[in-house]
């Protein structure tokens, strides 16, 4: 299997209006940097033309590779996916939509020579609105202090491994995945540094504020039991209240007599104890349901076509020679 210096990895998702802009940027940073290299496209099922043009783009460059997913799988599946199919000595995960800039691709190279096994590129929040920047750093200063590792406000997708820090995320089997804390969780010698943020090239974010949400909410559950414990915590902070007040009535019947019943505080307390009930309930169901997927096994993507074996379908393994064909799942540099 024919290797390379560097592998661009990029997922792709209705990127139609900016991709071949997109791809032109980045060839003009990467041919003369001198360096062998290849951009490997995840094509995350697109439902415009993305997955034409890079099967266009992939026939006039043989550094061009690429997998088409049957369907929308998630950004952290076309992550996953890139990084398998990469060859590269050291791998840049970066978007297709311009807002990570491929100029800065050579700093990132030039620190890799330092020995750093990651290089983040850290976006800073020019140009957002008040309420998201006040939002997002509140939530990265709850997990900072929930979460088992390290996720630092404006630290994505978009950084340098280096193969050694590859195969270490390649090594992690869960089907519910945070890159954000596998990264950090991996650990390995890292550099990182400030860009001022940039505005999309075209169309508009897929990052939606339920998106935002559920993304906040994989993250916080993804890399510690915490929630699970604070549950415990208010439960027996409810129950000392609950024996304090109990206390409290005795003494007050004990002093003054029967008083006339609280409603009030009754239908109160039975509100508070149910909402928490709820809460918890939830919070339990979270991990239940990440067992649960985690359980069936199932692969984290299925692979419609790649350049190396377009429209092509195999066997699963171990099965019959007379057993029927399937969509080839592509893990790592071979079909399973």
């Amino acid at each position: 299997m024919k290797t390379c210096q560097v592998s661009v990895v990029v997922p792709c998702f209705d990127e139609d209006e900016v991709i071949e802009a997109f791809h032109r940027a980045l060839l003009a940073v990467l041919e003369p940097i001198r360096r062998t290299f290849e951009i490997c496209y995840v094509d995350d099922g697109s439902g415009d033309r993305t997955g034409a043009r890079i099967n266009s783009l992939a026939a006039e460059d043989r550094r061009v590779r690429y997998v088409s997913f049957s369907r929308n799988f998630g950004k952290e599946a076309a992550m996953l996916a890139g990084l398998r199919m990469s060859r590269g000595e050291v791998v840049v995960l970066m978007d297709a939509d311009l807002q990570h800039p491929p100029e800065l691709l050579p700093r990132m190279l030039e620190l890799r020579k330092h020995g750093y096994d990651q290089v983040v590129a850290r976006r800073d929040r020019t140009g957002e609105g008040a309420l998201r920047t006040l939002l997002s750093a509140a939530y990265y200063r709850a997990v900072g202090r929930c979460m088992d590792v390290e996720v630092v406000d404006g630290e994505g997708d978009f950084r340098l491994l280096s193969r050694k820090a590859v195969d270490a995320v390649l090594a992690l089997p869960e089907t519910d995945r945070f890159s954000k804390g596998i990264f950090s969780w991996i650990g390995f010698d890292t550099a990182s540094f400030t860009y001022r943020n940039v505005r999309r090239a075209a169309g508009s974010s897929k990052w939606s504020g339920r998106h935002l949400l559920n993304y906040g909410i994989d993250g916080l559950v993804s890399f510690n039991s915490r929630p699970l414990r604070l549950a415990i915590h208010t439960g027996l902070a409810l129950a000392l209240a609950a024996l304090g007040y109990a206390l409290w009535i005795i003494a007050d019947v004990a002093l003054h007599g029967v008083a006339v019943p609280g409603y009030t505080t009754l239908l109160t307390a039975i509100v508070a104890l149910g909402g928490i009930q709820l809460a918890t309930l939830g919070v339990i169901g979270e991990y239940v349901g990440r067992i649960y997927s985690e359980a069936k096994r199932r692969p984290h993507y299925v692979v419609r076509e790649t350049s190396e074996c377009p429209d092509r379908t195999v066997r699963p393994p171990g099965a019959r020679s007379d057993a029927p064909p399937v969509v080839p799942v592509y893990e790592g540099h071979r079909y399973t």
